[in-house]
């Protein structure tokens, strides 16, 4: 029921919303952007031309018309629409609607649409408070949240929905968007505004793919430079100078660029992976890219320095040792400095990690004997590697006549150079590549492997005969192979581990 002022406080409401509240496009033809959604033939435009709206959720970046669209979709149909955010909506409020949507059905034959904002801040208890009713079909629910619905969603509310993802406005819909503001007279009342293309530019570069920030950017210039003292208008001036919008003025009206940025959400995790695998890559432009971008837009230094960590050990390994050693140190100061100074430490990380040579071969070794040690046979430690307390209780044994046999013994290494004993493991789980340090250590271990089974009267490994071996140095560098043999150019990571005489 209205009074005799609804007319009034609708129109004063409607004066304080902002520039892209008031310009929200009422139709499919004003929708600039998402393209493959509402280009034709493309899925939902197929879905509004036919006014069959089944229940949707659309997820995407801020700025990229989520609501507008749901506006869009609601506008398009003979459905009543009820509005709620999902932070400011509780379950009493929910069932409420639920309960008038289905009467208005049985009653009148009309159906109703919810459009519920930011659906990711509803409980799992009050998502599934819709659940009936949605898969019913006494309600057609729209969704919108910045976050992944896969993720930020009841699974069984997502099922029953088709999920649409938005993608960021590219710099020329921005300006597009832009430049019908100015040529709608709904923007400022009528008043002509004139706007260099190099300002419209720096919006469309700098709102980073966001429509609401280019509009509210071009809302503060215009009412900055309108209020000035030196730019006053006469109300009474029938043709009025344009307002005119510099680069320099846009410059100032929006600021530093914004960056999408969730320390919990998608970004955070997207973020990460670039910069991982720009790394992983050798690519050092693009690893320092993401590097800035992570930075600049708040992500904790700490979080990046275990990443190149991570990498340090994943995919370089022993093919440069050093690679670790500059990941901890780099953990360490980033730890002790904190930003901004840990930027240039973190930077000379990653520039390290881009130009080392890669090998995954130690996580290849690790990943294929946890495989093997959870699913496998269990192999049992051979007497002469046991603890030495547990050797001298078998010989004991032996000698009282309670044990046949002897008990195996174990000859340090350290005491012969001949030592030829299997360990009693019969899988080769590290295969060093020719990847910088681990050439060597290919080389060297070929040899040893070869020796190995010649001793034990198994074939040899292809490329390596048997010889005397060699060591790792302490300081990262491989000792020679003795004359005895020779080794091959390396080997390349395999699938998974594959027998010792293979």
């Amino acid at each position: 029921m209205t009074d005799l002022w609804h007319d009034e406080r609708a129109t004063r409401r409607s004066a304080a919303e902002p520039l892209a509240a008031r310009l929200r496009p009422r139709t499919a033809e004003e929708f600039v952007g998402q393209a493959h959604l509402l280009g034709a033939g493309k899925l939902l435009r197929r879905m509004l031309d036919a006014n069959r709206i089944t229940s949707i959720i659309l997820h995407g970046p801020p700025g990229t018309g989520k609501t507008t669209l749901a506006e869009v979709i609601a506008a398009t149909t003979a459905a009543h629409v009820e509005r709620a955010n999902a932070a400011l909506i509780g379950v009493p409020r929910i069932r409420e609607i639920l309960e008038a949507a289905t009467r208005r059905l049985e009653q009148d034959g009309r159906p109703t649409i919810l459009f519920l904002d930011e659906i990711h801040r509803f409980a799992r208890n009050q998502q599934d408070t819709l659940l009936n009713d949605v898969e019913r079909g006494l309600i057609t629910l729209i969704g919108a949240t910045t976050e992944n619905p896969y993720f930020a969603v009841n699974s069984a509310l997502v099922s029953r929905s088709t999920v649409f993802r938005l993608e960021p406005l590219s710099e020329a819909e921005i300006a597009e968007i832009i430049r019908r503001a100015l040529r709608d007279p709904r923007a400022f009342d009528g008043m002509p505004v004139a706007v260099d293309e190099e300002a419209i530019a720096h919006w469309a570069r700098t709102s980073d793919g966001d429509a609401r920030r280019a509009l509210t950017a071009l809302e503060v210039a215009v009412r900055s430079v309108e209020r000035s003292s030196l730019h006053r208008r006469d109300a009474a001036q029938v043709d009025p100078e344009p307002i005119r919008i510099t680069l320099e003025v846009a410059a100032d009206s929006i600021q530093r660029k914004a960056l999408v940025h969730d320390p919990t959400g998608d970004e955070h995790y997207d973020l990460a992976s670039a910069l991982i695998k720009s790394m992983r890559a050798s690519e050092p432009d693009a690893s320092i890219y993401w590097l800035a971008r992570m930075l600049e837009a708040g992500e904790d230094p700490r979080f990046i320095a275990r990443r190149i960590a991570i990498l340090a050990s994943e995919d370089i390994g022993l093919a440069d040792p050093r690679a670790l050693e500059i990941a901890a140190a780099a953990w360490q100061v980033t730890e002790r400095v904190g930003m901004p100074e840990c930027q240039l430490t973190l930077a000379e990380a990653v520039l390290y990690m881009c130009m080392a040579p890669k090998s995954n071969a130690s996580a290849q070794a690790i990943w294929a004997a946890m495989e093997d040690v959870r699913s496998g046979r269990t192999v049992a430690v051979p007497m002469r590697l046991r603890d030495q307390n547990n050797r001298r209780f078998l010989e004991a044994e032996t000698r009282a006549g309670s044990r046949e046999g002897g008990v195996e013994k174990y000859i340090s290494p350290h005491l012969s150079a001949d030592t030829t004993d299997h360990p009693g493991v019969d899988r080769v789980y590290f295969q060093p590549t020719s990847q910088g340090l681990e050439a060597r250590i290919a080389e060297l271990l070929r040899a040893r492997r070869a020796k190995a089974s010649t001793a034990s009267g198994e074939p040899g490994e292809p490329g390596g005969s048997g010889g005397s071996g060699g060591s790792v140095g302490s300081g990262g560098s491989v000792g020679s192979v003795g004359s005895g043999g020779s080794g091959g150019s390396g080997g390349s990571v395999g699938s998974g581990p594959t027998r010792l005489q293979s």
